[in-house]
């Protein structure tokens, strides 16, 4: 029985002849390390080769794009000349990163930047968990996948038109100021796009309008994969309908939020070029320079090709130690986490 016992578990056996009594591989024993050796990676990636094939084309995209790039910051460390080649410049070390750190508007470019990216932060995530909480109430689903659809349809319009809708909708002859005129909220028309308090919130509002049928996908779902039990039972103690969000949703939820918090808090160094750049004007210039339109003016009006250079890989490193600080903290507090 002992024996036997071990076998089951692929352990060795005995086999006695006329030798004496020596050890054996079991069948067992002897499949499982056939089906180890066959385990491998390339046995895997063949076995899924389809998924591979399809991907393969956004694999090429990220090196080429994404990773290639990375060797032009050598840039940064030289005073680059195009008319030369990249191994054929003058040495300067961290000069153009001094001379970031002293620019008189490197602070308001820093300000702004991490500003307008909380703001969006901030206001994206709260009504697209808002919307999330409303539509998964809803129980009339052909309401549900209308509304569903037009509040995903802002993100797949490019910023070249929203930013023409926006600037149309608050002019001052536009259809808000006339609703606030109506309303007799104002006496006389609102330069949204040309008040500087207020040019934050047009990015933080005209951000969400686009992006919140988008963002809120994720957090639906979510919510598919909470136990239908948990409301079944919440409803038999006599639960309201936000009492059942508040304690059963919300905290379901949380994991979600936490590890899309933390992806989100690496891109406080990215503001959005397209719609700061093209909702900005001479009015509100202080306001809306940002990093992306700060390398713009640099490196292709001024031609400080590793200036440029180097408040790129500023931005990046920053990005890098936001992650990683969100990270730790997420870690020290035991919420979710990336790794």
């Amino acid at each position: 029985m002992k024996h036997f016992k071990r076998v089951l578990f692929g352990a060795p056996f005995y086999k006695i002849d006329k030798e004496g009594v020596r050890p054996v591989k079991s069948e067992l024993t002897v499949d499982t390390a056939r089906s180890k050796k066959k385990d491998t990676f390339f046995a895997k990636l063949w076995e899924q080769r389809a998924w591979v094939l399809m991907s393969f084309p956004f694999i090429v995209y990220v090196i080429i794009f994404r990773y290639l790039p990375i060797g032009g910051w050598i840039m940064a460390f030289q005073n680059y000349w195009p008319a030369r080649s990249i191994f054929d410049q003058t040495w300067v070390g961290f000069e153009n990163f001094r001379m970031l750190f002293q620019d008189p508007v490197f602070f308001q470019v820093l300000r702004n930047t991490i500003v307008i990216s909380a703001i969006k932060l901030t206001l994206g995530m709260f009504f697209a968990i808002l919307l999330a909480l409303a539509l998964n109430e809803v129980r009339n689903l052909r309401f549900k996948k209308i509304t569903q659809t037009i509040s995903y349809l802002p993100y797949f319009i490019s910023w070249v038109v929203a930013a023409n809708l926006v600037r149309d909708l608050l002019a001052t002859d536009g259809i808000i100021n006339e609703i606030l005129m109506a309303l007799n909220i104002v006496d006389k028309p609102i330069m949204f796009l040309g008040v500087p308090e207020l040019f934050w919130w047009v990015l933080g509002f005209s951000h969400v309008w686009k992006q919140i049928g988008w963002d809120a996908i994720v957090y639906l779902a979510a919510m598919t994969s909470i136990n239908p039990n948990l409301y079944e039972a919440a409803m038999i103690d006599g639960a309201s309908r936000l009492q059942r969000i508040r304690h059963i949703t919300l905290p379901s939820l949380r994991p979600t939020i936490v590890i899309l918090l933390i992806l989100n808090i690496g891109q406080l160094m990215n503001a959005g070029f397209e719609q700061v750049y093209l909702l900005q004007n001479g009015r509100v210039i202080e306001y809306a320079r940002i990093f992306e339109i700060f390398e713009l003016d640099f490196g292709l009006k001024m031609m400080r090709y590793s200036f440029a250079t180097a408040v790129g890989i500023f931005r990046s490193v920053v990005s890098i130690v936001l992650v990683l600080s969100a990270n730790y903290i997420a870690k020290r507090l035991d919420q979710e986490r990336l790794f």
